[in-house]
This record gives C-alpha cells, structure tokens and sequence, in this order.
C-alpha cells in the first residue's frame, strides 16, 4: 500500500510516495528522481553528472519486478546515515561521514540565524573574518 513518507535530507523536508512493508520503505525511481534527485542508471545512483558505484544491487532493489528502491539501503550506497521509523512515515538522511570530516577540517561553523532580545535576526556570515564569541545555555 502506497503511502506519503516525509524524508529529511540536505536540510529540506520531501514528502515521496513509498510502500512501507515489514519495517522497510520502498521508493519508486521516479519518486526518488523527483524528490531527492537522485536515479539509478547502470553505472551507480547518479545525482547530475555525480555518479555513485553501487555494489550490491539486489539490496538497492530488492523486487525487481516493481524496480522499488529499499530507503535504507539507498543511504547505505551513498555511505549516508539514516534515521527511519516506518510506521511514523519518516526517515532523516545525513551527511556522509567524509563530507562532515571536510566541513570539520576547514573549522568554519555553519551558518544560522537567530534573533536578539528586540527580536531582529542575526546571521554569523554577517561577521565573518570578524571574531566572534558564542554563548550557548540550556535549562535543562
């Protein structure tokens, strides 16, 4: 049975159309291609012209009848974590563990925004090459 699946991924929030069965979720290709822009060619999992190998395919397709790619082993080809809880509809995949290394390496925090106490927002780009001091508390 088809069903509406809120995927995380990149920081945007795609709803696809997925079959969950037996705790695993089942994406078609196309809705794979039109929400997270990825598709399945003979060469890998090809995101433009970045293609990614993929080694065991049978796992990426488990019924090949129906061409379903299994969520799960999707990251797992990608070398992405993966949160998944198929009976909530919802599944977060996260940077891949060499991507991250990168961002760490080049010490630059990533943007955010927040507001000051007269509610105006503030951006940490508006101060780059500046330095910076960040105080974080929780109550808790």
């Amino acid at each position: 049975m088809s069903t509406s699946f809120l995927v995380l991924d990149d920081g945007r929030q795609v709803t696809l159309d997925a079959t969950v069965a037996n705790g695993r979720v089942a994406v078609s290709p196309d809705a794979l291609h039109a929400g997270l822009g990825w598709e399945l060619k003979p060469e890998g999992l090809c995101r433009g012209a970045t293609c990614v190998p993929v080694r065991d395919r049978d796992a990426l397709v488990p019924d090949a009848a129906s061409g379903a790619v299994d969520l799960e082993a999707f990251a797992a080809a990608l070398g992405r974590p993966i949160a998944l809880e198929a009976d909530a509809g919802v599944a977060a995949i996260g940077v891949a563990a060499d991507e991250r290394a990168a961002q760490l390496a080049t010490l630059e925090a990533p943007d955010f925004a927040l507001p000051d106490l007269a509610g105006q927002m503030h951006r940490l780009s508006d101060h780059r090459g500046k330095k910076v001091l960040l105080v974080a508390y929780a109550s808790w």
